[in-house]
């Protein structure tokens, strides 16, 4: 979400599709070839300066695995987003995301927020166009409950692929939510309990977005709590215990949920994604897991 510059009209620069190239191309290097999109990052000139790179390099479509998503309409309420998953609408943005993507179509399309207006006959209605005009392969969505996915699955022909929500150690709902049961407790889940279990039952993926919290660990952030410096020294010493970076660690503590997680890596500087290289290749123990996972709640668990 970060490629194509400012979130508005400023038109893509060179400079734009230099940082685009360098982006994916470290990613590639990194063993990364799963890019995510949205129709609204960068106001649209996120894929576009992604369709330019697709074009200017032969073969290139064919080793990666592209999706994007669409049903957020940019502050196009009062001073708000609102959402729009209707069949028109789901249809008429892939038309437009694959022109800017210059793709003929998108592995896997998700429908991006859950709408209260949504239909969710109609929006099977739309993956079965999209799929039956091969505009689309998969289907999933993102920041969905399992009985809003549940609600959608119903009526489709095809099983939803994945569903991509906030998880990262600083962001540890789904998992806070299976220990505290029935524990008194000042959290609300928001809609996350039973979400791992439900996902591991149907396989699908859960794709956690901003899965490196925003730098909060890694030196990206300038309001550090007394909880948050405990955590990042914890972070630095196990990154050493494995002989890697805090970045690799935070998402081997990912991939080490029960399931199918695929963190999603929100950061376009290549030095920081050449940083997350060695997760997948990391076996974090069970003491190192729950030692992070503690330190970063800032609390012990039952």
């Amino acid at each position: 979400m970060g490629l194509g510059g400012s979130w508005d009209d400023t038109p893509i620069t060179a400079q734009d599709s230099v940082v685009a190239e360098k982006a994916i191309e470290a990613a590639l290097d990194a063993g990364i070839t799963y890019f995510d999109h949205a129709d609204i990052y960068t106001l649209g000139k996120a894929e576009r300066v992604f369709g330019e790179v697709l074009k200017n390099n032969a073969g290139l479509r064919s080793r990666i695995t592209l999706q994007s998503k669409a049903g957020i309409y940019t502050r196009r309420g009062a001073s708000s987003n609102v959402y729009n998953n209707s069949k028109e609408y789901l249809v008429h943005q892939v038309e437009q995301i694959l022109d800017r993507l210059q793709v003929n179509y998108l592995d896997v399309f998700m429908v991006h927020r859950p709408d209260p207006l949504m239909d969710p006959k109609e929006v099977a209605e739309a993956f079965r166009s999209l799929k039956k005009q091969g505009m689309v392969h998969k289907f999933g969505v993102s920041n969905m409950s399992m009985h809003q996915m549940n609600s959608i699955q119903e009526h489709c022909d095809d099983p939803l692929v994945a569903n991509q929500i906030e998880l990262s150690l600083a962001h540890s709902l789904v998992v806070d939510a299976g220990v505290l049961v029935n524990r008194s407790n000042r959290q609300d889940f928001n809609g996350v309990e039973g979400l791992s279990e439900y996902m591991q039952k149907h396989q699908m993926a859960i794709q956690a977005y901003s899965s490196l919290a925003g730098g909060r660990y890694t030196g990206n952030s300038n309001a550090m709590s007394e909880g948050d410096k405990q955590t990042i020294d914890l972070l630095s010493q196990t990154a050493e215990k494995y002989t890697t970076t805090p970045a690799a660690i935070l998402l081997a503590w990912l991939f080490k949920i029960p399931g199918n997680v695929q963190p999603i890596i929100g950061t376009t500087n290549p030095d920081r994604i050449k940083a997350c290289k060695d997760a997948v290749d990391l076996e974090l123990s069970r003491e190192d897991w729950y030692n992070l996972w503690i330190s970063a709640r800032g609390e012990s668990i039952p």
